[in-house]
């Protein structure tokens, strides 16, 4: 088998394609560089430039390299962003995942992985989010990633696709200093940020039905995410446990996460640890649309995937903590 990872030189991106070449898969990437780095794939796994929406450069692509599974990881992920311009967020999210399926379809492609987020849910009131808590996203960017599941869904049907969309938690760490995320867009790095420019963290709400009052969340690293994903490829390439038939996986939905909370000032105060800058926070108002927790139930990971979260949440801070340094000069 060979699998096209698009997004492959991201930050995600090159955390799967490494893990899944590494544990012996053919894979290659596809990434137009609007945020992808090219230094974080190695040497032997081939990187194509390019749209992954291209529809003539993906029917070479899928010729050229024989690619019998894809793994969808491009797309727009800015919640704010996506809050000021939906209609690009629609057009780059579902338009382009629709024209990445059609020729998927028409190569006769049979394995489809799609990168989804635990914002299709919204702000549910729930202990635990199972993968049947009912879906509704509260920001553009969560409709796009939700509709996205709809089509690959409905394209899985039509055309004898077999499917499995994994739904993100809260993604922090980095495998090596190389492949850090180097956007300030999520919490640790937004935190690091702050202390790089000498300013306190920020919380925004510490008045939330939680024990301290700031929201919690499921942190899951990087790494263990790639893992993730060679966990679904196998699956939809072998049946997986329980599953010995491969036509069995059709509509595979997994929540990926450590199903362990941890509220915002916890984690702030764990990066005043490893940084040695422990500084108190600063209180804000709150952030509109922020639920109180998100934290996910991760058994059927375990029993669909045979995977579970190995990695805890002070080895994601130290590791992105590292990376930081690494590309920040601190």
């Amino acid at each position: 088998m060979t699998w096209l990872i698009t997004g492959g030189a991201g930050y995600i991106g090159a955390h799967v394609a490494r893990a899944m070449s590494d544990a012996g898969e053919r894979v290659l990437a596809l990434d137009d560089l609007s945020a992808g780095v090219p230094a974080r794939l190695p040497a032997h796994i081939p990187l194509v430039e390019g749209s992954a929406y291209d529809r003539d450069l993906l029917k070479q692509v899928f010729a050229e390299h024989m690619v019998t599974g894809v793994v969808h990881l491009a797309a727009r992920k800015q919640v704010g962003e996506s809050v000021a311009r939906p209609t690009h967020y629609y057009t780059e999210n579902v338009g382009g995942l629709a024209a990445l399926l059609e020729a998927v379809a028409a190569a006769g492609i049979g394995r489809f992985l799609f990168s989804s987020s635990a914002a299709v849910y919204g702000n549910p009131d729930v202990d635990l989010i199972t993968e049947d808590t009912p879906c509704a996203p509260v920001n553009p960017y969560g409709e796009t990633k939700l509709a996205g599941e709809w089509l690959v869904r409905a394209a899985g049907r039509a055309h004898g696709i077999s499917t499995v969309c994994l739904r993100y938690f809260n993604v922090a760490g980095a495998a090596a200093p190389e492949l850090a995320d180097l956007g300030v867009f999520n919490i640790v790095p937004m935190v690091f940020d702050r202390l790089t420019r000498d300013e306190a963290p920020r919380i925004f709400g510490a008045d939330y039905p939680t024990p301290d009052g700031t929201c919690v969340r499921d942190y899951i690293h990087v790494a263990d995410l790639a893992e993730a994903h060679l966990a679904a490829a196998r699956r939809l390439s072998e049946g997986g446990p329980g599953k010995a038939d491969l036509g069995n996986v059709r509509d595979l939905t997994v929540n990926i996460g450590r199903g362990e909370g941890v509220s915002v000032r916890e984690l702030i105060t764990m990066i005043g640890e490893v940084t040695g800058d422990r500084r108190p926070p600063v209180v804000e108002a709150r952030r509109p649309g922020d639920a109180p927790r998100a934290v996910a139930s991760s058994a059927r990971a375990a029993e669909e995937l045979g995977w579970t979260a190995r990695r805890g949440v002070r080895e994601m801070v130290e590791s992105a903590w590292r990376g930081w340094q690494r590309h920040h000069g601190r």
